[in-house]
């Protein structure tokens, strides 16, 4: 029997790593991402964020992460990731995903707190156990490529998620997953490297939250700042905009070579190449497996 996300974290706490989660708009990028995981034997998380399951259908991403564990008996994940209010998050619950985000990051902090809790009572009430994660400290909300810091966004340590403060909230909206702010940005710097992580708070916020964090916006992160991330405490990695590069040059590579093609099965063959290769490479790094 496959274990559910609440297990399948707890496991990979426990040893050190952390669960891939990877956001799709198409097949091609889910065939990319769970065959990746696939090789490597390791759980994985798929995530459509609102404008995703706008593309792909609520329901139908859920059937069909639902169809490919029954097929497999494989321990595959859906997140509604990035929801910005009660009702996004009450929707992706019905439809059967396994967990779902209200971020708040935006919003005043009272207001963030209500509508979180919320959607805790909800999931709560549901019959199933479907998590809930929330945002604290804003990190943009794009996927894509950056001249700039994302507006609003500041790596000042000064405005980072502050471990009372993730208690304070933790414990007032009763939170599965929590989401700090701690360097990371949404989106990738189109110089190829993000700023770095600050791992010290990083502990210190896990330490004081008491919950699985999750790291967004990892898009761009240097491969130590992950390693010493989820050392520190981040059970959960988010990778977007990576995905998105490898799949835009899949198609300029496939439409160079072959201007006379039109069967988009074989269009998209080198997008999904590069697609999983991002994703093993990530999965690799984020379970440490050599």
């Amino acid at each position: 029997m496959i274990k559910d996300l609440r297990t399948a974290i707890a496991e990979a706490s426990d040893k050190k790593v952390a669960i891939g989660h990877f956001n799709i708009s198409n097949i091609e990028a889910f065939w990319a991402v769970f065959r990746a995981a696939q090789e490597l034997s390791v759980p994985v998380l798929i995530g459509v964020s609102e404008g995703e399951r706008d593309f792909v259908g609520v329901a139908q991403a859920a059937a069909l992460i639902a169809s490919i564990r029954a097929e497999y008996d494989y321990p595959i994940y859906l997140n509604a990731d990035h929801s910005y209010s009660f009702e996004r998050v009450k929707a992706a619950i019905d439809a059967g995903y396994d967990s779902a985000i209200y971020d708040g990051a935006k919003l005043p902090r009272e207001e963030n707190e209500r509508i979180t809790k919320q959607c805790v009572d909800y999931a709560r009430a549901s019959g199933r156990d479907v998590l809930i994660e929330a945002e604290l400290g804003y990190i943009g909300q794009s996927s894509k490529v950056l001249t700039a810091l994302p507006e609003g966004v500041s790596i000042d340590p000064a405005t980072f998620t502050q471990p009372d403060d993730a208690a304070q909230f933790v414990y007032a909206t009763g939170v599965d997953l929590f989401a700090p702010s701690v360097g990371n940005i949404h989106g990738m710097m189109a110089t190829g490297k993000d700023p770095h992580l600050d791992i010290p708070l990083i502990a210190a916020v896990k330490a004081a939250a008491g919950v699985p964090m999750v790291l967004h916006g990892g898009s761009g992160t240097p491969d130590e700042d992950f390693q010493k991330a989820i050392d520190a405490g981040m059970s959960i990695v988010h990778i977007s905009t990576e995905l998105r590069v490898a799949y835009k040059k899949g198609i300029e590579e496939s439409l160079k070579e072959n201007p006379d093609e039109v069967a988009p099965y074989r269009l998209m063959k080198k997008s999904v190449e590069n697609m999983h290769a991002v994703a093993l490479e990530r999965l690799k790094l984020f379970n440490k497996i050599v």
